[in-house]
């Protein structure tokens, strides 16, 4: 690949990945587990814009099609593009600040969502990250968000214990941004979610009773787990690289 044409997104907004059928021709012949692991590699270490579609791609390790292999090689074609960029800290103010966001039914085979979160420092480059297709099969958008919301706040709590073991005292309660009024509405317990929630898994309701992290919505455009959930196009992508890996070099 090391001449290959340039890549401006790591994902093709309109990509579609499923599952090998009868009807796919399934490629043994190409290194695909050996390509997705060193993939894996650099979405642990600095590239989470790679994150997603590692992911979803990390879903066809035993039957990969032309399809995935297609896909895999437009990453590495994104990193060619992108290969002097690093993730850059910079002296900021030492409070953590959390950003969830969830996909409705993304994964076309199970049908069910993909959510991520991001947290930083004030506005230094981030310092933990995630993304994970969730157990449960949602059943609205508000659902989806509200169990990313759990996983960030479980993270949020983490997070704020380990700053505060340092002398890094998170004496006000940590703000998660959200881009889903509903579902910051659902972990304040109004009354007329009832009917809408009453079926979610109680262990996803303990967000209500924590008061170590307060809920804030912000539009989706600046949502820094966005990128975490779906291909984005090549503005938005630029968009939400820049703002949220703060790598240097990035445009």
């Amino acid at each position: 690949m090391t001449e290959c044409k340039s890549a401006n997104t790591p994902a093709d907004k309109a990509i579609d990945l499923r599952k090998a059928t009868d009807g796919n021709e399934v490629d043994t012949n190409y290194p695909y587990r050996q390509v997705i692991g060193s993939l894996i590699y650099l979405t642990t270490g600095t590239r989470l814009d790679i994150s997603w579609i590692v992911s979803k791609l990390s879903q066809f390790l035993v039957k990969p099609t032309h399809v995935h292999i297609t896909a895999a090689k437009r990453v590495l074609r994104y990193l060619k593009t992108t290969k002097s960029y690093t993730l850059t800290f910079k002296p900021s103010d030492p409070t953590l600040v959390g950003y969830s966001d969830s996909d409705w039914g993304g994964d076309l085979d199970e049908r069910r969502s993909t959510a991520g979160y991001v947290f930083t420092l004030g506005h230094s480059a981030p310092i933990s990250w995630k993304l994970h297709k969730q157990t449960a099969v949602a059943l609205s958008s508000t659902e989806a968000e509200y169990i990313a919301m759990v996983e960030a706040t479980k993270e949020a709590i983490h997070l704020r214990q380990l700053l505060n073991s340092l002398n890094m005292q998170q004496d006000n309660s940590t703000a998660v941004y959200v881009d889903n009024q509903s579902a910051i509405a659902l972990a304040k317990n109004t009354d007329k979610h009832h009917n809408r929630s009453k079926h979610v898994d109680i262990r996803y309701h303990f967000i209500r009773l924590q008061t170590d992290v307060v809920y804030t919505y912000i539009n989706t455009n600046n949502n820094m787990a966005d990128i975490f959930t779906k291909p984005l196009d090549r503005v938005a992508h630029m968009h939400q690289r820049k703002m949220l890996l703060q790598l240097e070099g990035a445009c």
